[in-house]
């Protein structure tokens, strides 16, 4: 596996947690740029939607850009690959302990 690939597998994993341990499941772009660069993942708004684009094709997520403000969901899928329940190529897989 490619050093990209590694990267945008816990790119995707960081989004669906950042997510799960939200108290409505959601947050909207900047947030979710944000903890990925606490994190060590410094990326572009474009990268981002990108990624999300993705997730939301794997069912993981729903967006909804409303007032220039692009807000995403998880969804009851995207909260059992963020715990580790169900697996999803493309996704890395949390841990035990994570």
């Amino acid at each position: 596996m490619s050093f990209s690939a590694i990267v945008t597998e816990d790119v995707r994993l960081t989004i669906l947690r950042g997510l799960e341990q939200d108290p409505d499941y959601a947050h909207n772009d900047a947030v979710l740029r944000q903890l990925l660069a606490a994190v060590g993942h410094a990326i572009s708004r474009d990268k981002l939607h990108t990624e999300l684009a993705w997730l939301e094709e794997q069912g993981l997520v729903s967006t909804n850009d409303g007032a220039g403000v692009l807000v995403v969901k998880l969804t009851t899928r995207g909260e059992d690959v963020a715990l580790g329940r169900t697996r999803v190529p493309g996704v890395k897989r949390p841990g035990p302990g994570d």
